[in-house]
């Protein structure tokens, strides 16, 4: 009587090896990509926090003075932001500006740069800031 014993083939442990590895090297592929994407975003979101904390206090103090300025956040992070005063477009039927509008509206324009120049971000913010002038001779 001779009888088999039940187990699995040379060909099939080494099937069975194959398929786990390339099932893990897929895996490890997936786990880099998504690694990187959470860097990306944590920069990204660090971009924004600076720009809002740069917009949020520009010009709170003193008015707007137009043209463009340059700095540093950190040693990671660069900004620019450019002020150009700015008129809403014109729509038929619209009333004209007149002497009298006592309102500015200013547009700030801000980029943000980070990395080296091979691999150079940049995000770019607007926002409009109004502007009350005050007449001459008032005290503030």
């Amino acid at each position: 009587m001779n009888s088999r014993a039940g187990g699995f083939t040379l060909l099939e442990v080494m099937a069975a090896i194959v398929i786990m590895a390339l099932a893990f090297a897929i895996l490890l592929k997936t786990m880099g990509s998504s690694v990187a994407l959470t860097h990306k975003a944590a920069a990204r979101t660090e971009a924004a926090a600076w720009a809002q904390s740069l917009l949020d206090s520009a010009f709170v103090m003193t008015p707007p003075q137009p043209g463009t300025t340059e700095g540093r956040f950190d040693a990671t992070y660069r900004w620019r932001l450019d002020v150009q005063p700015w008129q809403p477009p014109r729509t038929t039927g619209a009333r004209q500006k007149t002497s009298m509008d006592p309102l500015r509206l200013y547009k700030l324009d801000l980029a943000v740069m980070w990395g080296a120049p091979p691999r150079r971000h940049v995000a770019h913010f607007a926002t409009l800031r109004v502007v009350r002038p005050r007449p001459t001779g008032d005290l503030p």
